[in-house]
């Protein structure tokens, strides 16, 4: 018995020492504590995962040490040679493929008609394809600051001491005292603590949405948003959570079911935002600021107002809906707006408290990543602040021309007007017997027909609004031509098809400036009217 089990023994002993020297040598190794402590923490209780990350080891290395090409004798048979004829053949019979679909005979002719301005942009540019001045209701130059002569002279100082351009973004050389004063007069213009400034309008709300939002978090917001913020919650992969459009009793029952869901799953509490426009993109429609307050308020909430059509055109002194309604800055949590719309420059800015300015810095992708304002159109942006904090008589004009043009297009049967009454933009619905109430009025008359509300989940609402897409536009097409060949500038709504979430309804855009005198308003949307009345009576 004892002779059977010594061989056993010597076995036992001989592998005892030689994982006893193994072990030596390894704890020799440089770094040999630190795998120890991961192991220990790790894989305590679980030797199946160690095994694995073995396996995963052993292939990784075994991928990095094998031949990376194909080209031995074995496999010489794989590859076809090509003499040098039939290699000229080809490349003369390769042909690539398009980079874009070729425009249909629609979308030519639209391209054809679009104006040509000769010399510079205004009020009354000339256009080249008639040679004569025509009223210009289709620029945003909302309260004239393109044609501002002190700010010319000033952006041409400012390009003769800086340059045409930063050469480079914020943090990599691009940042000139212009920029840091540009973000102090909006800020105090704003009444908030910071500001920043971003190079690009349509990036900007789409980057301060990925800064704060993450994976888990939840977003709330409009279903009638701009194609910009619909890009930002995709970056941000956020829960999105969708209330029907400028309805905020939809709002507050969305508000409600988030908390019952959380409540439900048990799950913990975690960031939460309210996304939203002051007036909106799609159809000028506008927000009410202090009941959106009252509700982020409520419910505990973070919101993130995007003014890009309201800053510089509302209020007293063009400060949006904050001075509109008369609501502190403060309470909006980012307040997002376009110095390209508003202050007729380049780019945008997100305000708000130092810490939320601060973090955009370094978080916020367009901001890091891409070449900062140019100089001249920086200190355009706040010679342009000074302009509307100096002159409110050019926000009082401009509401004047509003209320002009509404008085006259409130008279055409054929058409529905779904913007705001102090909406610098005006949105024209072609109104057709063939509709119900509903579909005229998509925006709010279809959340309130319904008897159950919309799924918050889908961005489409329950009572989908329906319209002939490719008829208005043709349609509206030749209200736009007729009235630039009666010497009025006006155009369609532009969008990208199929781009968007939801297809916004065709329509015609008025941008109303205070740049114009009342009698011209008045005469372009006579026009506009006579030609709308005669095409549909």
């Amino acid at each position: 018995m004892a002779s059977a089990s010594s061989p056993l023994d010597t076995v036992v002993l001989t592998i005892a020492h030689s994982l006893s020297a193994v072990e030596r040598t390894f704890y020799k190794l440089p770094g040999s504590a630190i795998i120890e402590r991961y192991v220990r923490s790790s894989h305590q209780n679980d030797p199946g995962r160690t095994f694995l990350e073995l396996i995963i080891f052993f292939l990784v290395v075994r991928t990095l040490l094998q031949s990376r090409t194909r080209a031995d004798s074995n496999n010489a048979k794989n590859f076809i040679e090509f003499t040098e004829k039939e290699i000229d053949e080809l490349v003369e019979d390769w042909v690539p493929e398009p980079l874009s679909r070729p425009l249909d005979d629609v979308e030519a002719a639209e391209l054809a008609a679009v104006p040509v301005v000769a010399g510079p942009n205004g009020p009354h540019p000339i256009l080249v394809n008639t040679g004569k001045p025509a009223i210009n209701l289709a620029s945003l130059n909302f309260t004239g600051l393109a044609n501002n002569e002190h700010i010319k002279q000033r952006a041409l100082e400012a390009m003769r001491k800086y340059g045409v351009g930063s050469c480079g973004p914020t943090g990599f050389y691009g940042n000139f005292d212009v920029h840091i004063q540009c973000e102090k007069d909006i800020a105090e213009f704003l009444d908030t603590e910071s500001a920043i400034l971003y190079w690009q309008g349509f990036s900007t709300i789409s980057s301060v949405i990925p800064a704060f939002c993450k994976r888990g978090d939840i977003i709330v917001v409009d279903r009638a948003v701009t194609l910009s913020i619909q890009k930002g919650m995709e970056i941000s992969r956020s829960t999105i959570r969708w209330y029907d459009h400028n309805d905020l009793h939809s709002l507050e029952e969305v508000l409600q079911s988030v908390e019952k869901e959380r409540r439900k799953r048990k799950g913990p509490l975690t960031r939460r935002f309210i996304i939203t426009e002051g007036i909106f993109e799609r159809d000028g429609t506008m927000t009410d600021l202090p009941k959106l307050i009252e509700l982020k308020q409520k419910y505990k909430y973070r919101l993130i107002l995007d003014e890009s059509f309201s800053f510089g055109s509302v209020g007293r002194t063009g400060r949006g809906l904050t001075e509109l309604y008369n609501v502190k800055a403060s309470k909006v949590d980012m307040l997002v707006g376009s110095c390209a719309i508003g202050l007729c420059a380049t780019g945008g800015f997100c305000a708000g408290s130092k810490n939320v300015v601060e973090h955009q810095r370094i978080n916020a992708p367009a901001y890091v990543f891409s070449a900062s304002m140019p100089p001249l159109l920086a200190v355009s942006a706040s010679e342009g602040i000074n302009v509307l904090r100096d002159t409110p008589s050019l926000l009082t004009r401009l509401q004047d021309n509003i209320r002009a043009a509404r008085a006259l297009l409130d008279q055409v049967e054929c058409i529905s007007i779904p913007s705001h009454r102090a909406s610098p933009i005006i949105h024209i619905y072609l109104r057709n017997t063939a509709y119900t109430d509903n579909l005229l009025h998509p925006s709010s008359a279809a959340s309130m027909a319904s008897s159950k509300p919309s799924n918050p989940s889908s961005p489409v609402p329950r009572d989908v609004p329906v319209f002939d897409i490719e008829r208005e536009e043709r349609l509206l097409q030749e209200v736009v031509e007729e009235a630039m060949a009666q010497g009025v500038m006006i155009t369609k709504a532009k969008r990208v098809r199929g781009l968007e979430i939801t297809e916004a309804r065709p329509s015609i855009r008025l941008a109303m400036s205070s740049a114009l005198s009342k009698s011209d308003t008045e005469k372009a949307v006579h026009v506009l009217v006579k030609i709308l009345k005669r095409k549909f009576r």
